[in-house]
């Protein structure tokens, strides 16, 4: 069964890994930790990262927390949306293993109405696949990525795709 591990904003200093806790206390919160994270980061695609600066999109408060890398501490799953019927347009899962500065460990920033969600230490993503005649609100079908860690790639791999009918 697929859970949503959101821990809301008011608990999230204790889920935060401690450097970026640290980072957290002199920027404010989480959501703009992750905000300036993905602004700095060069692997976030332009588009985003003007779309950040320029308030047209925003980090979603509901930043999950869970430790998908198998070290022991958390790791984030950062939602970037539109905010209007695009939805959740891009998903990054950040982490500090394997090194001791948080970095991003996947980027899927071409999203549309995504929907990211945390089973045991697999991260979840569906998107719409829309059918000629579809509304925006109800796909007829959803692409459902299924990712986990890779030690060696000291990042997160697609390990399954797979498409599901909505009911």
């Amino acid at each position: 069964m697929r859970r949503s591990m959101a821990v809301t904003l008011a608990a999230a200093c204790c889920a935060v890994p401690a450097s970026a806790r640290a980072q957290t206390a002199t920027s404010g919160t989480p959501q703009s930790l992750f905000t300036h994270q993905l602004e700095t980061d060069r692997g976030t695609a332009a588009d985003i990262r003007a779309a950040l600066r320029a308030k047209r999109v925003f980090v979603d408060e509901d930043i999950t927390f869970s430790d998908l890398t198998g070290d022991g501490r958390q790791d984030a799953v950062v939602r970037v949306d539109s905010g209007g019927a695009g939805g959740t347009i891009a998903v990054y899962v950040f982490s500090t293993d394997g090194a001791s500065k948080l970095r991003a460990v996947y980027r899927n920033q071409r999203l549309y109405r995504a929907v990211a969600t945390i089973n045991g230490t697999t991260l979840l993503i569906d998107t719409p696949r829309y059918a000629p005649g579809d509304e925006v609100c109800c796909a007829a079908q959803m692409l459902e990525r299924s990712l986990t860690w890779s030690a060696s790639g000291k990042r997160m791999v697609v390990r399954s795709t797979r498409v599901t009918s909505v009911t």
